[in-house]
């Protein structure tokens, strides 16, 4: 029974003996991740080779439809993103990009997208949400994220809303650290839980929880291990009655000052059902935490009914997602790798495009264009991954980083073309633009989530996937390029 509560991950593209043994014992789920992928046809035989261990198997994946992509991560995303969409503001595009997602994750047999991100994205420093999230304003964050869910849901694939109580509100990643939300109690319900609301009105079947500190709801805990906030909030206030999936533990923000052995024992305990484990996890691992929770049901730190209420949720889940996969068929018409009816053009109505930017593209017609990369570090939660321009097909004719000078050598009747994430968060991009208009001109791009009040910045995409960069080229040009 314990054993269906986890979610771990592996290392490598074929079902390892250990986790089939596991599987075949009852393993709640498989976690997968861009490392684990290199085909769809692959992927079909790995999650075929699940299956066939444990025909209920929780099969998960962070697939959210724009930057962060597993089943897109060695090519860039064909989605849109969240950023996008909700500048977009049309709800029902937002469901079809939802429902795409789900079938692309039936075509492989993964049956829960660990979407959509419902986090309100009111600190424009956030460097883990940003783009990830619909917006800053919480009614039409909540929109968005109803639309999305019910569009994956009619699939046969669940979805799981995150990061709950809401992660927009912070300067720090999770992944690397402990963040404090310090919001009041109204506040966080008047902003953050808006979309949560909504995610568990249109059926969400899953909600992830989020390392992170709300002193407002619990001084001490994260949430993910937090009774007043996952049980007495989530399932008492909100109604909740779902599954609660914690976010991996191996993160920092999780695990750093005490285990995941010991980490999985407070998530249980403070009403989580389904533990992430991680992305590289073992046998040996998955053991301790066993030999953990059943030392702590042994001393009554977690109540025996804990984990049989967790199992059978989990358990039930599994099945119905069984169910869904034997008795609901996908649209014959399915194209893979495409939003129907959404054209690069359709994308990029949705930029912010500065009037002294579509100047220069006016006076610039046919001129040479110098694309620059602005390569600061991916978060963890995008990962290594093609991005905007040059997933798209752009080679750069030059690439700066933080360790890199800032200066180039383009041709002086080039329009050097500067393309970074989050530009106003990182220094050596804003040294590299200083510099690179020191010799003429540029345009300059933010692919991730700007400044507000878009100080130095030309054009703003708001999300990073391929289909992104290929509207940003049809805007700017593809044929004009300088080669290196």
């Amino acid at each position: 029974m314990i054993s269906t509560l986890l979610l771990p991950g592996f290392v490598g593209t074929e079902l390892p003996a250990w986790l089939e043994r596991r599987l075949r014992d009852g393993l709640g789920g498989v976690c997968l991740f861009g490392m684990n992928i290199v085909s769809r046809e692959q992927l079909r035989e790995l999650t075929a080779a699940i299956l066939g261990a444990n025909p209920a198997a929780i099969i998960a994946i962070d697939e959210e439809g724009g930057d962060v992509s597993r089943l897109y991560q060695s090519v860039g995303s064909p989605f849109p993103g969240n950023a996008v969409l909700g500048r977009l503001d049309d709800p029902g595009l937002t469901a079809r990009v939802g429902a795409q997602v789900g079938w692309e994750l039936r075509d492989v047999n993964v049956g829960l997208a660990l979407a959509p991100d419902a986090d309100v994205n009111s600190n424009p420093l956030n460097p883990v949400i940003g783009v990830r999230s619909f917006g800053t304003d919480p009614d039409a964050v909540a929109a968005h994220v109803a639309a999305w869910t019910r569009g994956i849901e009619a699939t046969g694939v669940a979805s799981c809303a995150k990061h709950f109580p809401g992660h927009g509100d912070t300067a720090a990643d999770s992944h690397h650290a402990l963040p404090v939300i310090s919001v009041s109690a109204h506040e966080l319900r008047a902003r953050e839980l808006v979309p949560f609301r909504a995610a568990i009105a249109a059926g969400a079947r899953s909600i992830m929880t989020s390392h992170i500190v709300v002193p407002a709801l619990d001084e001490d805990n994260p949430a993910t291990f937090s009774r007043a906030i996952l049980t007495d909030l989530l399932r008492g206030e909100l109604g909740y009655d779902g599954v609660i999936v914690t976010d991996a533990l191996d993160m920092a923000g999780a695990s750093a000052d005490r285990g995941i052995p010991a980490a999985a024992v407070a998530a249980i305990a403070a009403g989580a059902d389904l533990l992430c484990i991680g992305t590289k996890n073992t046998d040996e691992q998955l053991g301790e935490i066993i030999a953990a929770i059943n030392v702590a049901l042994a001393d009554g730190t977690i109540p025996s009914v804990a984990v049989s209420r967790a199992s059978a949720r989990v358990r039930a889940l599994g099945l119905d997602l069984a169910r869904e996969r034997a008795e609901l068929a996908a649209p014959p018409s399915l194209e893979l790798g495409a939003i129907a009816g959404l054209t690069t053009r359709d994308v990029a109505q949705g930029f912010h495009v500065a009037d002294a930017a579509r100047a220069i593209l006016a006076e610039s017609a046919g001129r040479r264009l110098a694309w620059v990369a602005l390569e600061s570090a991916p978060n963890m939660a995008v990962g290594e991954a093609p991005w905007g321009p040059f997933a798209a097909g752009i080679a750069p004719f030059a690439s700066i980083g933080p360790d890199a000078p800032a200066s180039i050598e383009a041709p002086v009747d080039a329009l050097v073309v500067a393309v970074g994430k989050d530009i106003h968060r990182h220094p050596f991009a804003e040294r590299a633009i200083e510099a690179l208009r020191e010799r003429g001109d540029v345009l300059v791009v933010d692919m991730g989530w700007p400044d507000p009040s878009f100080a130095g910045v030309d054009i703003a995409t708001f999300g990073a996937s391929r289909l992104v960069g290929s509207a940003l080229l049809e805007l700017i040009g593809r044929d004009r390029c300088v080669s290196e």
